[in-house]
């Protein structure tokens, strides 16, 4: 059975998704400032949000989780302290995340909010 470690950070900004474990492992320690083997898992996006990659570590070795959306973008969490790097989101908020939105919607949510 896979152990979805209990804290979940997204990376604030998008990077090249063609990375794998060695290089998005780079990326939490160097970007990120964080261990890549301990008990978190790391959510990263690329620039159109229409693709993600989790990694983690489950004490054994790496584990890497890629999905694409077919249509829509993925909702990357908008509460961003400035200079953040990552956000911490719950299990919850990660499988919203997962989930995916239509892209229409966020459109017209982007229209009712600068009407405002």
């Amino acid at each position: 059975m896979i152990k979805i470690p209990e804290r979940v950070f997204v990376a604030t900004s998008f990077i090249d998704l063609r990375m794998s474990f060695d290089r998005l492992a780079g990326v939490v320690r160097s970007a990120l400032g964080d261990d890549p083997r301990g008990d978190a898992l790391f959510v990263f996006h690329n620039q159109r949000r229409t693709m993600v990659k989790m990694l983690w570590h489950d004490t054994r070795g790496y584990c890497i989780f890629a999905k694409r959306l077919d249509r829509g973008t993925y909702r990357i969490p908008l509460a961003i302290p400035v200079g953040a790097t990552r956000v911490t989101v719950s299990h919850r908020e990660l499988a919203l995340l997962l989930e995916g939105i239509d892209a229409k919607l966020l459109r017209d949510a982007r229209r009712a909010a600068s009407a405002r």
